[in-house]
């Protein structure tokens, strides 16, 4: 397992701008003038000298406030703390040495562990000279860095190798699955994610625009493993109206750019609404696998044709792509919440599967000959042979005479009978029509 890292301190000293360059992402965590922008623990992967560690990247810690969002984020500092087998304490030069400073170095010599502290904004000489005075902060390892342009970065990584005593990088055959929860602000995604693993990992309240990165989690439990990737919630463009929550939202459609299979979750209370839609068809356009999940279902007024008509609506919104599945759930009440995993596992299934090409033509082309394309200008169309493309999701390639014939109700007609016979349930499917 690899050793994990954490980088903390006080806030706006440059922690998420140190955690992007060791990463190598350089756009994995928001870096923003405010302080309060990374409120959950970011994880990332460093790697120096064909080694490799888990890297966190924490929200300012500050001691003494109330405000909910510092309380929250002092918790989950201390919990990146309890995590990590080193700390790299980060403080400003610019700055110099401040009573926040003082009180977390406190704090950190009560963890017992080892800590290197990095004074950042370093650039030149004089602010290098200038970051001696951190040492009556206590520790011995005190390195001169800028985040910015990378310089002091090597020798600071050095100490980390060197105390750490990690293994060298072992190269992995598969990636795991990766499933990204999605949806509107403050629908219930941070509390679906923190149910399945049983801990606080995302800061969950009431309050719109609580997450802001894109948090991965490794899941390993009950015989299966994959990476969960809770988002921002995502408001239409006119909503958004500060920078940082655009990044937010930026963040979320990468993430999605690379899932697997994206669980959108809705709001019973509300309904799918337009932007759901939205984020819906932008999941659909990538091509990913999809699963609804409308949560908050236990405070719903139920009777006999409720959950149909639901669901009916639903279907609505989100034609013709409608074969996707549809779980009511109650993330705070744990109802149908492993459940929806294994439909999500489903899902992912669905997406890698492949139809061998005898097998599929032993099943479209009857039916193809029994319903017929219709003929253009007075010209027949005819479908000579289909294969499923060698690609990483579901697309199918019909051969025939007249390519350019092909409305899209009959395309919409091979797809779903293509659905009926080899399942793909969740997980859009291209057709193409080509000339033979």
């Amino acid at each position: 397992m690899s050793k994990i890292v954490a980088i903390v301190g006080r806030p706006n000293v440059g922690k998420s701008t140190l955690f992007n360059r060791l990463t190598g992402n350089h756009r994995a965590a928001i870096i923003h003038d405010s302080s309060g922008v990374t409120r959950d623990r970011h994880y990332g992967v460093g790697e120096w000298q064909t080694r490799e560690f888990v890297l966190i990247d924490t929200g300012g810690y500050v001691t003494g406030s109330n405000d909910f969002f510092e309380t929250a984020i002092r918790k989950q500092v201390e919990t990146a703390i309890q995590e990590s087998d080193l700390l790299l304490f980060m403080v400003d030069v610019d700055a110099g040495i401040t009573d926040e400073d003082v009180a977390f170095a406190k704090f950190l010599r009560k963890s017992s562990k080892p800590v290197v502290v990095v004074a950042n904004k370093t650039d030149n000489h004089a602010r290098i000279s200038q970051a001696a005075e951190f040492y009556k902060l206590g520790f011995d390892d005190i390195f001169s860095v800028s985040s910015i342009n990378g310089s002091g970065t090597g020798d600071m990584l050095d100490k980390v190798i060197e105390n750490l005593g990690v293994e060298e990088v072992v190269e992995k055959d598969d990636e795991l699955p990766k499933f990204t929860i999605v949806g509107r602000p403050n629908v219930g995604k941070s509390t679906f994610l923190n149910t399945l693993l049983g801990e606080e990992r995302s800061i969950v309240s009431n309050i719109a625009g609580t997450t802001r990165d894109a948090i991965h989690t490794k899941y390993d439990k009950f015989g299966k493993e994959f990476l969960l990737i809770d988002t921002a919630g995502i408001r239409k463009k006119g909503k958004v109206d500060d920078d940082v929550e655009f990044y937010s939202v930026m963040r979320a459609i990468k993430a999605i750019e690379e899932s697997d299979v994206v669980f959108l979750i809705i709001d019973a209370k509300d309904g799918l609404e337009a932007q759901d839609v939205n984020i819906f068809q932008l999941a659909q356009n990538r091509r990913k696998g999809i699963v609804i999940l409308v949560n908050k279902w236990d405070l719903v007024e139920k009777d006999t044709n409720t959950h149909k008509v639901f669901t009916e609506k639903i279907h609505e919104k989100i034609a013709p792509f409608k074969d996707v599945p549809i779980m009511f759930i109650s993330a705070l009440e744990k109802t149908r919440i492993f459940k929806a995993l294994e439909v999500g596992m489903e899902v992912f299934e669905n997406r890698k599967k492949r139809v061998p090409t005898a097998k599929l033509n032993e099943y479209i082309l009857p039916i193809i000959e029994n319903y017929p394309p219709p003929s253009v200008k007075g010209k027949l169309v005819r479908i000579k042979y289909v294969t499923q493309l060698p690609v990483n999701t579901p697309a199918f390639a019909f051969f025939c005479n007249l390519d350019q014939y092909f409305k899209e109700s009959y395309r919409r007609f091979l797809e779903n009978k293509i659905r009926d016979g080899f399942g793909f349930t969740g997980v859009p499917i291209q057709i193409f029509f080509r000339k033979k």
